[in-house]
């Protein structure tokens, strides 16, 4: 897939970004990349991802770099394209112009907020979103004939609106740890746990449940 959506440039108003951190940019966050787009388009039968652009950084980013031979085995693993990638250090222009931002650890995500520019509010680790949205009424969303941008907005008010109430079960249950350096096998259960954990996320945006 051609790197697209990865400049910075203002979404408009019919278009949602959401950018995924990690450290370096070339293991997790790439990973979960490319698997949003790829759950995006299987959703939406092969359409455009209704007006989501995608895109990931690292806290440490590795400026330029390919992701990890790892993790582009893991993309391909779940049919997803891991061609085009290119790394990048996480800017505040990134952090401005997302409005979801999904970190692999809560380190990430303190460091996402730290930041400024009112992150706050549109900053959660990548389980706890999960989390979050399984606790939202579908119902209670935006149809998607209004937009799937309009649908991802509402969405990120009411998981931000339930954060305070629905807490991690334990300290590490918001965490997705780094695979770095390590044997494919762990890269593989890397990619089974953000592949979960993208699963109700997704759907949630689209409307529609994983047709497997």
């Amino acid at each position: 897939m051609s790197p697209e959506g990865r400049g910075i440039a203002r979404a408009g108003g019919d278009a949602f970004r959401i950018l995924h951190v990690s450290t370096g940019n070339v293991c997790r966050s790439p990973i979960t990349e490319r698997l949003t787009r790829h759950a995006l388009t299987h959703r939406l039968g092969g359409a455009p991802a209704g007006g989501l652009i995608v895109e990931s950084a690292g806290t440490w980013g590795h400026e330029g770099a390919p992701m990890e031979a790892n993790a582009a085995a893991v993309l391909a693993d779940f049919g997803a394209d891991a061609s085009g990638f290119i790394g990048r250090e996480l800017l505040d222009e990134h952090v401005i112009r997302a409005d979801l931002v999904l970190t692999a650890t809560r380190d990430h995500r303190a460091q996402v907020i730290s930041m400024g520019h009112s992150a706050g509010l549109r900053t959660f680790t990548l389980k706890e979103f999960t989390r979050l949205v399984r606790a939202i009424d579908p119902a209670t969303l935006p149809p998607i004939d209004d937009g799937m941008a309009e649908r991802a907005r509402a969405l990120v008010r009411a998981a931000a609106a339930l954060r305070g109430w629905l807490l991690a079960p334990s300290p590490d249950a918001d965490e997705v740890y780094d695979p770095y350096g390590a044997p494919i096998t762990f890269f593989r259960s890397i990619g089974d746990e953000i592949q979960q954990a993208l699963d109700p996320v997704v759907t949630a945006l689209t409307g529609v449940g994983d047709r497997h």
